[in-house]
């Protein structure tokens, strides 16, 4: 494997949504995009549990979004640091799943971990999802869209991440975080 893993991470439907829960009350504030403003609804709580993924340096973190080639308003509302970007054009529908689907596909044949976590896009079963988890090396997420992540999910990506930090040499048999120990795949946490 080369370098660290790398978190896809997504915003509408992940981290902001109706209801977040994590036990305490959500915040919300606006971002823009084209000049419109979007009202976001948080757990912050989330936002400190990535916030501290970040800075421990495990996982790189890069938006998956539509959100990508406005990130800087959701990291400027959610006080994240700058992360990288998927993609930089303004894309929606089939073009934002195919985009989606091509950042995930670019992370593997890369030799680099998989963490995948989007509402409507990460698969849950058939061939894509083969193809992504074949090799024990991502960890797929589908959160409710409604809920977005939530503590077991960043449990379920810290135990991931941690499987071998950065530098090691481990090969897909030894990524016995988050898998399932009958099929050694990842395991998809809704």
């Amino acid at each position: 494997m080369t370098g660290r893993p790398v978190w896809l991470l997504d915003v509408d439907g992940v981290i902001n949504v109706a209801r977040p829960g994590w036990g305490t009350a959500p915040r919300s504030g606006d971002a823009y995009s084209g000049g419109t403003a979007y009202r976001m609804r948080w757990a912050p709580a989330l936002l400190e549990r990535i916030r501290a993924l970040h800075r421990a340096g495990g996982v790189e973190i890069r938006w998956c979004s539509t959100w990508c080639p406005d990130a800087d308003q959701v990291e400027r509302l959610f006080a994240l640091p700058r992360l990288d970007r998927a993609w930089s054009e303004h894309l929606t529908g089939s073009a934002a799943a195919a985009a989606k689907l091509a950042a995930a596909r670019r992370v593997l044949a890369q030799g680099r971990r998989l963490v995948w976590t989007d509402d409507d896009e990460t698969p849950s079963c058939g061939p894509v999802y083969e193809e992504l988890t074949r090799t024990g090396k991502a960890l797929l997420i589908a959160p409710s869209p409604r809920r977005g992540l939530q503590p077991e999910h960043l449990d379920a990506i810290e135990a991931f991440i941690s499987a071998h930090p950065p530098g090691s040499l481990g090969t897909a048999a030894d990524d016995t975080a988050a898998t399932d120990a009958g099929s050694r795949r990842p395991v998809i946490v809704k």
